[in-house]
């Protein structure tokens, strides 16, 4: 596992979510079959990201990694702010346990799509 396996799956949630609440709110095909491809993004990289790691270590990976782009987005494109500065306090300690999870920028492993029968 790594960040840019973890910046994919994150990415690929992003999109899964962004399809699915346009299917959501407005119908139609399109928004769902974003979603639906979104989704199965998220499966792939799940699996890429599993592959020789742990669920603990990849969940905390991507809680932490989801939250920073997800801010960061809400903040440049949506242009929201935290009401409480201490609150970017958090968003620190976010990027401090993300530091103190050791992860490769890129994983060194080579992935092996696993056998299904």
């Amino acid at each position: 596992m790594s960040y840019v396996d973890i910046g994919a799956l994150c990415l690929a949630e992003i999109v899964g979510d962004f399809g699915l609440k346009d299917f959501a709110n407005n119908g139609g095909s399109q928004g769902f079959t974003i979603g639906i491809a979104g989704y199965i993004g998220v499966i792939w990289f799940l699996i890429r990201s599993l592959q020789g790691s742990t669920v603990l270590l990849v969940n905390a990976a991507w809680d932490g990694l989801s939250a920073l782009i997800e801010s960061a987005a809400a903040i440049f494109i949506l242009g929201e702010r935290f009401e409480d500065p201490r609150q970017y306090l958090g968003v620190g300690f976010i990027i401090l346990g993300l530091f103190f999870l050791r992860l490769p920028v890129v994983n060194q492993r080579v992935f092996v799509l696993p056998k299904l029968f």
